[in-house]
């Protein structure tokens, strides 16, 4: 062992770490996955609050600031529910949060975005607004699949680490 404050060992030169032990693979893909999916929760956050302010623009008495927003964003802002569930999951590996929130997000994230991008308006707040659904759409989209796919892999790397682990399941027929 090394110590703080004293001389190396003797007779080592520092090449001798291949006998040392190693992460495993399912852990160093779990962290790497873990942490992904962290920034696109905290980008879905960002993108959620935004739509957070447009609502509620339109909603006060306020004068406008922003384009009032689609039907379709309103049951978008459901999809912040996933997204705390994808959260709470990933402190201490809850399976069932991270299901829910893979399920939620493709229900209640991805289902409004796929109806927003095939029924845009042609024009809002005097502009045409197209082109910018279009690009929130998009963003939005990303964001989910993204999300999506890392909870799927996040979730899949630890089964099958799992299934490595322990061994067979054996069948018992009563007779």
């Amino acid at each position: 062992m090394a110590s703080r404050a004293g001389p190396r060992a003797a007779g080592t030169d520092g090449s001798d770490f291949q006998h040392r032990e190693r992460v495993a693979a399912h852990y160093q893909m779990s962290a790497a996955l873990k942490s992904e999916i962290r920034k696109l929760n905290a980008a879905h956050a960002v993108l959620w609050l935004l739509m957070v302010v447009q609502v509620i623009n339109s909603v006060t008495a306020a004068p406008r600031l922003v384009c009032p927003p689609y039907w379709w964003q309103y049951p978008y802002l459901l999809s912040a529910a996933p997204t705390a569930l994808n959260l709470l999951s990933l402190r201490r590996n809850h399976t069932g949060y991270l299901v829910a929130s893979v399920m939620g997000g493709g229900l209640l994230g991805a289902a409004p975005l796929m109806y927003g991008a095939a029924s845009p308006t042609a024009a809002s707040c005097g502009f045409p607004a197209v082109s910018v659904l279009y690009l929130a759409v998009i963003i939005a989209a990303q964001l989910h699949g993204w999300q999506i796919y890392y909870s799927k892999r996040l979730l899949t790397s630890g089964t099958t680490a799992r299934r490595s682990r322990t061994r067979p399941r054996t069948l018992v027929l009563m007779l």
